[in-house]
């Protein structure tokens, strides 16, 4: 079969050692069916047809409701700006808009060729949706074992140009630090948490230290990634009807960012000093702001007494954080002087329709305007330090 070609008008970095820091892929629709452990394939995760034959999502069984039937064909539609590409219809399916190189290793590779990079750590993303609508524990640690065995077997051949990370499910520590272990001996290189926990336990909480002590023993990070999120932790600020799409793209973080946050609250970093965490998909310009808020409460008021953590947020950055940023954010520079040039790395979010095409082109001029010791760090050395590839 001959090779699909590459798609046009790929531009192609002007730097060397750039590694995109949060790229995803496309699960292909059989993965739960064909990695899922036999006594739960019947509950597989997986895309089926609705009464007028529009694609959806299963998942446990049972229809998403966060997930608007036809969704999955807009998964991969980066670069689409016509409201016709998302309108839903029988024709429109997820298999026939396979962006290049998201179902396919072979051709992520050719496409980094193509783009000048040397690496892309690979996140999913039907992977980033379920677990807002599963509340069986047993049944989400058998969904990211099974995504996570997939992911290393896509990874394995790469030469180690796809890093493949691991998809942990808090709803139970003890399993989740256990799959941690399997996952990174099979080969991944860290492993991502959705924003968002069950049981309302924060992110930081002790609960979770079965998983922070494995990952801080292995050396891995332990990354936040944006997710759905269930209806119940939502904001209710706003109750008119109109859509704000705006307002949305930039509270879509939130949950990460409060995750964050509790890791100062909760001491984790005082209990686990070599605990490496990453914050993605959530831009890195707050993050100044967001810190100096909490360094300064932290030191300065009766608030900040009941942290429970012996350092101040900045000081446990510093030396346990790091943060992707869009390449399209004018602050970065700033941020890298004031906190640290090795705690940034860049992202594109590829295949994603939520963020722009042109990620390399704005990269370059990123870089461009950085000084040069923080440049090499942004652009790859950063996120490989941070993973250890």
């Amino acid at each position: 079969m001959a090779e699909a070609p590459l798609p046009e008008g790929i531009y192609r970095t002007r730097h060397a050692g750039a590694v995109d820091a949060d790229g995803h892929i496309l699960e292909p629709p059989d993965l739960w069916e064909n990695y899922l452990e036999a006594k739960y394939r019947d509950r597989a995760l997986r895309i089926e047809r609705d009464e007028n034959q529009l694609e959806r999502l299963s998942i446990g069984g049972q229809p998403s409701v966060l997930s608007a039937n036809g969704f999955p064909a807009t998964l991969g539609m980066m670069g689409k700006t016509e409201k016709a590409d998302f309108r839903p219809s029988p024709e429109k399916t997820y298999l026939a808009n396979i962006p290049f190189g998201a179902m396919d290793a072979d051709e992520r590779i050719r496409m980094l060729d193509a783009e000048g990079l040397e690496a892309a750590v690979l996140y999913p993303t039907i992977g980033i949706l379920w677990e807002a609508e599963l509340d069986d524990v047993e049944l989400s640690q058998a969904y990211t074992r099974a995504y996570n065995r997939w992911i290393a077997d896509f990874c394995r051949d790469s030469g180690g140009r796809l890093i493949p990370i691991a998809h942990l499910s808090l709803g139970d520590p003890d399993a989740a630090a256990k799959e941690l272990e399997r996952a990174v001996d099979d080969g991944c290189h860290g492993a991502f948490i959705v924003p968002f926990t069950l049981d309302r336990k924060a992110h930081g909480h002790p609960a979770h230290d079965p998983l922070y002590a494995v990952a801080e023993s292995l050396g891995v990070p332990i990354a936040l990634h944006p997710s759905f999120e269930p209806v119940a932790l939502r904001s209710g600020r706003f109750t008119d009807p109109v859509r704000s799409p705006l307002l949305a793209s930039v509270t879509a973080s939130d949950g990460v960012r409060h995750a964050f946050t509790t890791f100062f609250d909760c001491g984790t970093f005082d209990r686990f000093p070599k605990l490496k965490l990453v914050i993605l998909e959530s831009g890195g310009g707050w993050i100044g702001y967001w810190l100096d808020r909490l360094d300064a409460v932290y030191e300065d008021t009766i608030i900040g007494t009941a942290a429970r953590t012996a350092k101040k947020p900045s000081a446990w950055f510093r030396t346990n954080c790091y943060i992707s940023c869009d390449p399209d954010e004018r602050t970065i520079g700033t941020m890298m002087r004031l906190l640290g040039p090795d705690r940034f790395f860049w992202a594109s979010d590829y295949p994603h329709a939520d963020h722009t095409p042109d990620y390399l082109a704005r990269l370059d001029q990123l870089v461009d305007g950085l000084e040069t010791e923080s440049r090499a760090g942004l652009l790859g050395a950063n996120v490989r330090a941070a993973y250890g590839f």
